[in-house]
């Protein structure tokens, strides 16, 4: 808890509100921010976005999951009180291997569920974000409200100080752990939505007259609290129903549809009870899954319609019609073992390495000043103060985050053997450093395609100079 504070003030603020206020600026995407600070820094957008693309081929499986889960909540009903079955509704639905080599079984109501999430996915973006702002607007509150029932029902649980102790307590010698800063920042950078082409995006759509020093630290604080609820509920559960931090699945993504059904079956003595929240649970999810998977998307297909004048509405069927195709590769019993590898990657390479690069090139080739102008023109009381966000991204940033990428590649080489998750070497290097070198190619890729598109090529914006 202590370590996910720390990354998110030093470095998560000061890149969250320098993308925000970058693309409100610019008006524009990733690409097309980088290259307003210059040409030659167009490609960091592209990896951006190339990351953006990768995750949300993944994200929309787990939009998928949630759909199933809830669909399914009638089978929390005979359940009540027994953690083990609970924790296997989601296994059995997908009928996992838990390794990579499970092509042969292919789970139906999954790849139903994940085509169902890409049409309401469409569909809620085709209008902009208006539409799904709506929707979000009166169901945010409905999944918080279920996480704070179920966080007041696991601290009653015997063993739920345990959990709280360990979540809340920090291990001094724990702290001197790289891969624990790592994986702090890694998760910052995936909460926030930062270094994924989306904060761009998003700060393109705002009106000029939007405080960004204040909306950036009420995001962050926001998702903070929702974290601290969400982990409240974890750790209080299984250490309640006798896990440890030690039986936690190596997926976090895993972890979560494995803890939360054990949470609900033990909230009532009722199983038609149990079910029912079951059901107002996993279909709240639903609603914020749309809302953080249109966003996906978004910054995708505002960079591309950006770069190559493509109709928004067309560039963001296109999207979802080719993400959609690559996402039936995580419908079969292997699914999972592949989303885990690729969603290391992305948090533990591509994130961290998108971010070193920004930084260095808004920190070391720009006028950071001008960047700190834009992020406090419509504040009056509370600015962002230039020794904290001159040094984050000029120093802090820079230092830690090509330091946490380099030992990552070190460790992954000197410790496990050039492989993650104890998974084949193919297999990590089909979804891993594959995938990787492509995301930081992407620019060179676009480059090729605008080329043959015979394209004119952009000149430097100046609107940094007025």
């Amino acid at each position: 808890m202590l370590v996910y504070l720390a990354a998110m003030l030093v470095i998560g603020i000061p890149l969250l509100t320098m993308e925000i206020a970058i693309g409100r600026k610019v008006r524009g995407g990733a690409p097309k921010a980088m290259h307003s600070i210059k040409k030659k820094f167009e490609p960091i957008g592209w990896a951006a976005t190339a990351n953006a693309f990768v995750i949300e081929i993944y994200y929309a499986v787990v939009f998928g999951w949630v759909i199933l889960m809830t669909v399914c909540s009638y089978k929390f009903a005979n359940l009540t009180g027994d953690s083990t079955a609970a924790s296997g509704v989601w296994a059995d639905l997908l009928k996992t291997t838990w390794d990579t080599s499970g092509y042969g079984t292919i789970s139906w109501p999954v790849l139903i569920c994940l085509l169902v999430a890409w049409i309401v996915i469409y569909l809620c973006i085709r209008d902009g974000a208006n539409s799904v702002g709506k929707v979000v607007k009166y169901t945010v509150f409905l999944p918080v409200a279920c996480l704070l029932i179920m966080a007041i029902k696991g601290m009653t649980m015997p063993g739920a100080m345990e959990g709280l102790k360990v979540m809340f307590v920090p291990n001094l010698a724990e702290l001197a752990s790289a891969d624990l800063w790592i994986d702090a920042v890694g998760q910052v950078f995936y909460s926030l939505s930062i270094m994924m082409a989306i904060m761009f995006a998003y700060g393109s759509f705002l009106q000029d007259d939007a405080n960004v020093a204040v909306d950036g630290v009420i995001i962050a604080f926001a998702d903070l609290s929702i974290s601290v609820l969400s982990g409240i509920v974890l750790f209080t559960t299984m250490y309640g129903t006798g896990m440890t931090i030690d039986d936690m699945s190596a997926s976090g993504i895993a972890t979560a549809f494995l803890i939360y059904p054990s949470a609900i079956v033990h909230l009532t003595g009722s199983g038609v009870v149990n079910a029912i929240f079951a059901a107002v649970f996993y279909f709240c999810l639903c609603t914020l899954a749309i809302d953080s998977a249109f966003s996906i998307v978004e910054g995708v297909s505002t960079a591309i319609s950006d770069k190559f004048h493509i109709a928004k509405r067309k560039t963001t069927a296109w999207v979802c019609i080719i993400s959609a195709a690559f996402s039936l590769f995580f419908v079969t019993g292997a699914g999972v073992a592949w989303l885990d590898i690729v969603d290391n990657w992305c948090n533990s390479y591509n994130l961290i390495l998108v971010g070193f690069l920004e930084a260095i090139a808004i920190g070391w080739c720009f006028k950071l000043r001008k960047v700190l102008d834009e992020i406090n023109r419509n504040t009056k009381r509370f600015k962002m103060p230039a020794w904290w966000f001159c040094t984050s991204i000029k120093f802090c940033a820079p230092i830690l985050l090509g330091g946490f990428f380099l030992w990552n590649v070190i460790t992954l080489f000197t410790k496990n053997n050039g492989i993650y998750g104890g998974y084949s070497l193919a297999s990590n290097i089909i979804g891993g450093w594959a995938i990787t070198i492509l995301v930081f190619l992407s620019g060179f890729i676009v480059k090729i395609i605008e080329k043959k598109m015979h394209l004119k090529e952009e000149e430097q914006t100046k609107i940094w100079e007025e």
